[in-house]
């Protein structure tokens, strides 16, 4: 067992990081002001991880960084969710995401605020419900939770609101209901919106889609068959997405921004790039940060310079599964966000 942990945990992979790139500055840079490419990341707990400064994110040309705060239900048929007692009203841990966002803004970072549903089993996408009537309860709990989180965006004055994750059967069950929460949204929050589908998503909801600023996409798209790919190989995996992604964007006029997009450091991390691992998968698993980095080179070679490409927040800078902290990926997003 120690032999495989350690064969599996090291790898012939010499990087040369480029220092010259970085933001020497205490400030982001706001490129997007001038470009509007958003230069973004998911991170948790800003600020507060002793080993992890904002300085960090400016460092690496970070100029958006998404706030997630989660709310849960059980599973997928359950109807109850956690809700807040009085929309608008902090809770100790909403006021913990207030002091991220203002220190954020003290840096000129930009802020998405992006709720999640979390659940103990199962996957949100997949909520369903045998009754109408059920339906109609979960989507009240859901409704209190997204104006709760709506009025901090304003009162934090976030740049970018996140209405919803990959909740695709909700949207078709209830598309109705949707609008008319878009509609109460905007009666309290004026900043821009948009919404984060999964990758493989149908994307066919006219009406709402016309009431977002973005088209998001929660982007863990497959890219090759193979393992250990190399960085040609990679980038034509992205041939078979792009001109789906491309007529999206057309027939909505709506840009499309990658809320999430993510790969793990290991061998596999371009064949199935949504998996997590568990605890054991993690030592039994061929490390690799070279077909890491490859992946994100070959994101930013195929699509930065793309005019319906809004930009990028990768998932997630201090993961167990997908770390981009201090591994040469960090640089190439560095490289990226600096041009």
């Amino acid at each position: 067992m120690k032999s495989i942990v350690h064969y599996n945990n090291n790898e012939d992979f010499k990087y040369e990081w480029n220092y010259a790139v970085e933001n020497k500055s205490n400030f982001s840079k706001k490129r997007f002001l001038k470009d509007s490419k958003i230069r973004g990341m998911n991170a948790f707990r800003v600020g507060r991880r002793k080993n992890i400064s904002i300085s960090n994110y400016i460092k690496t040309n970070i100029e958006w960084i998404a706030v997630i705060p989660y709310f849960y239900q059980e599973t997928e048929s359950s109807i109850k969710i956690n809700s807040p007692e009085k929309m608008g009203v902090w809770s100790k841990r909403d006021s913990a995401f207030i002091r991220d966002i203002k220190k954020l803004h003290t840096k000129d970072i930009f802020v998405m605020i992006k709720p999640h549903l979390w659940m103990s089993s199962g996957w949100r996408s997949n909520i369903n419900f045998d009754t109408q009537e059920n339906w109609n309860s979960w989507f009240e709990g859901y409704r209190k939770n997204i104006i709760h989180y709506a009025k901090m965006a304003q009162e934090t004055n976030a740049a970018l609101f996140c209405i919803g994750t990959e909740l695709q059967s909700s949207l078709k069950e209830l598309p109705k209901k949707w609008l008319l929460l878009i509609q109460e949204i905007k009666t309290i929050y004026k900043g821009k919106l948009t919404y984060a589908a999964n990758w493989d998503d149908t994307y066919d909801f006219t009406d709402f889609w016309n009431e977002m600023d973005y088209i998001g996409i929660q982007a863990y798209y497959p890219l090759t068959e193979n393992s250990n790919p190399n960085l040609e190989q990679i980038k034509t995996g992205w041939n078979k997405h792009m001109p789906s992604l491309k007529k999206l964007s057309k027939k909505y006029h709506k840009q499309i921004l990658f809320t999430e997009v993510g790969y793990r450091n290991d061998l596999y991390a371009t064949k199935k790039p949504w998996e997590w691992s568990n605890y054991f998968q993690r030592f039994l698993t061929k490390k690799s940060d070279k077909t890491q980095q490859l992946a994100y080179e070959a994101l930013f070679q195929k699509l930065w310079k793309e005019d319906w490409f809004a930009g990028t927040f990768p998932w997630e800078w201090n993961s167990s599964d997908f770390p981009i902290y201090k591994k040469p990926s960090q640089n190439t997003i560095a490289i990226w966000y600096g041009k």
